[in-house]
């Protein structure tokens, strides 16, 4: 990546202190060469918000860069996603996007991951310095929360590991609407601690499906909702599948001329099924650069980092607010443990039954620590002689942290015990 002059405005930003430099910043070229060399950056996404991403971040020095995507291209993503052509429709975007900014910046690796990031194994996320996000679904942000929560390790006395924090910079758009938000695990909060500032989906009601639709959406959904379940009550419908979605598109099509109404298109198809908001480049550029700058200030400590949440709304002008959010303590994710309170005389079987019956559990297997005091499968038989022991003489006491898994929990599920002297039928749940 040495192209004469290329760099001059980030060597000028990296080799003098200031006034608003991060609190460990320290001027140095060996901080360029970490930059281009050594570190490392997950973007989670290549539409239109993650072609913006990736050509920001390698005209910022990043020199390694992955991109994950699981779509392909397909000819109405051409009026943004700038990084595509014609050509190549069809193909996936994060290959695509890959060899075209590795074509216009010359230097910069980008290894393109065409999949679902759920097929991806935790240790393949433990691989990157910071993970950016240029999603548009709500689960895959989600997901993405609990992969980064699910690294973060606590000591004894509930402070963050340091050493397993894996930071998070989300961006979104939504027309002429937009955020960039930093998630440092541990100390800002997650994405479940302010979920709230996400509005709740549209719903229609099934009566009016099914009796009387009166637009392109009523019908969309009435086959979303209804017609596919009845017609193919085996199959889970799955939006990313081409095959479902031209169904999909047959049939609402098909209902709209039934009850004669017009504007089903299989555009349209796929924003009301997928939940599509309709995208503005220009917003895209604006969040993209945002988030790549606060990556870039994480990686490098040459500004202080965002605090922690900003909004960007273009729909009058140009309008951004900057709100610092306050972490959930008793978040279900990111928290050192949820209290729960048990009798230091109850068995761990009795422990676990709380548990589940509190969570609405199936198979919750336990750990402490490094320790497993019970699992479920091939270790089952190894740990079941810990179910008859008393939790008191399996765990250092008041407050200790122990860690549930269960195929319900989206994550592992922290609880930090409380003993308490309370009869057993009061054992409750803080949630």
């Amino acid at each position: 990546m040495d192209v004469p002059g290329r760099w001059k405005g980030l060597d000028f930003l990296l080799s003098r202190s200031g006034n608003i430099t991060g609190p460990d910043f320290e001027p140095d070229p060996a901080v360029r060469e970490f930059l281009h060399d050594s570190c490392r950056v997950l973007c989670v996404g290549a539409g239109g918000l993650g072609c913006e991403l990736l050509k920001d971040l390698a005209l910022t020095g990043f020199g390694n860069i992955d991109v994950i995507d699981m779509d392909t291209i397909d000819v109405s993503n051409l009026n943004r996603q700038f990084l595509f052509r014609m050509k190549d429709v069809g193909k996936p975007k994060a290959e695509v996007a890959a060899e075209r900014v590795k074509a216009r910046v010359k230097g910069v690796q980008v290894t393109p991951h065409f999949c679902r990031i759920e097929e991806k194994a935790i240790e393949f996320y433990e691989e990157f310095h910071v993970i950016i996000l240029g999603l548009d679904s709500l689960e895959a942000r989600r997901y993405m929360n609990q992969v980064a929560c699910s690294l973060l390790a606590y000591d004894s006395d509930g402070k963050p590991d340091l050493a397993t924090i894996k930071p998070l910079v989300d961006g979104g758009t939504e027309g002429f609407k937009g955020h960039a938000r930093v998630i440092i695990p541990g100390f800002t909060p997650c994405f479940e601690c302010t979920l709230w500032l996400f509005p709740p989906q549209i719903k229609f009601p099934l009566c009016t499906l099914a009796e009387t639709p009166r637009s392109a959406a009523h019908c969309i959904e009435y086959a979303h909702l209804i017609q596919w379940g009845r017609d193919r009550p085996d199959e889970e419908f799955d939006a990313d599948i081409e095959e479902h979605m031209k169904w999909m598109y047959k049939h609402s099509l098909a209902r709209a001329q039934e009850f004669g109404i017009q504007g089903v298109t299989y555009q349209l198809t796929q924003g009301v099924v997928k939940n599509i908001i309709p995208a503005i480049p220009s917003t895209n550029a604006i969040v993209a650069a945002a988030c790549t700058l606060e990556a870039l200030k994480m990686v490098t400590m040459c500004s202080t980092q965002m605090q922690n949440y900003m909004m960007y709304v273009g729909t009058d002008g140009i309008y951004t607010h900057t709100a610092a959010y306050e972490q959930d303590p008793l978040c279900a994710i990111c928290s050192p443990g949820l209290p729960f309170e048990v009798q230091s005389s109850m068995t761990l079987q009795q422990v676990i039954d709380a548990i589940s019956s509190a969570k609405q559990l199936d198979k919750p297997s336990v750990s402490y620590g490094a320790e497993n005091l019970y699992m479920h499968g091939p270790l089952e038989e190894l740990t079941r002689h810990n179910l008859t022991k008393v939790i008191s003489d399996l765990v250092d006491g008041d407050g200790s942290i122990i860690q549930i898994n269960d195929k319900k929990l989206a994550a592992t599920l922290r609880l930090k015990l409380k003993f308490t002297d309370t009869p057993m039928l009061d054992v409750n749940v803080t949630s």
